[in-house]
């Protein structure tokens, strides 16, 4: 949804309201496990935190408090959201001189314990969205070489005709969110 003032919360919240409900915008839903499918462009960004279990502690703690969207121009509603399937957030960004409101909603959440300790969770995309697709959001704790990672995955397209007329533009601004969100969670681990 675009609008040209900046919406209150109180409409944010009607807005998430009437999306909790509703069917995911792609038919791929929970593809970022898996084999990603063709026809949407994808993103794959991966970022070294540090090392050991109080890293990958503290990087866990940040993902659940949302931080990988403590960037520039983007407010998530709202960052006390459970990380849990079926929880409904919105995402609000300033462009240019408008706002964008993207609802998305939890797919599914990773929590593996092994040789590699792994914890994310993906959400989809929601018909009052831009764009169509997945994300995932994923933190790895290799305890072979005591690395722990953050990594973005994406798949998406266009989800209207706007979006599609000014998709180069679109592309631009999720590789940009993508850099800041993985150094927005570089910074939350270190912390």
């Amino acid at each position: 949804m675009f609008l040209s003032s900046r919406p209150d919360e109180s409409r944010i919240q009607k807005i998430l309201a009437s999306q909790r409900a509703r069917d995911f915008s792609y038919p791929q839903v929970g593809a970022t496990r898996d084999k990603l499918p063709n026809g949407y462009a994808v993103f794959r960004g991966r970022v070294g935190l540090g090392q050991g279990a109080t890293t990958f502690d503290r990087a866990t703690s940040a993902l659940r408090q949302w931080k990988m969207f403590d960037v520039p121009g983007i407010r998530l509603f709202w960052p006390d959201a459970p990380i849990q399937p079926e929880t409904a957030v919105a995402v609000l960004v300033k462009h240019l001189e408008f706002w964008s409101i993207n609802c998305c909603k939890i797919v599914y959440v990773i929590d593996e314990d092994g040789p590699i300790r792994r914890f994310g969770f993906a959400y989809g995309t929601l018909p009052e969205h831009a764009e169509q697709g997945e994300e995932r959001f994923a933190l790895e704790w290799d305890r072979t070489s005591d690395l722990v990672c953050y990594e973005i995955l994406s798949f998406s397209r266009p989800g209207n005709t706007a979006v599609k007329i000014a998709y180069p533009l679109a592309r631009c601004l999720q590789r940009r969110f993508s850099r800041n969100s993985l150094a927005a969670m570089a910074k939350a681990a270190r912390a």
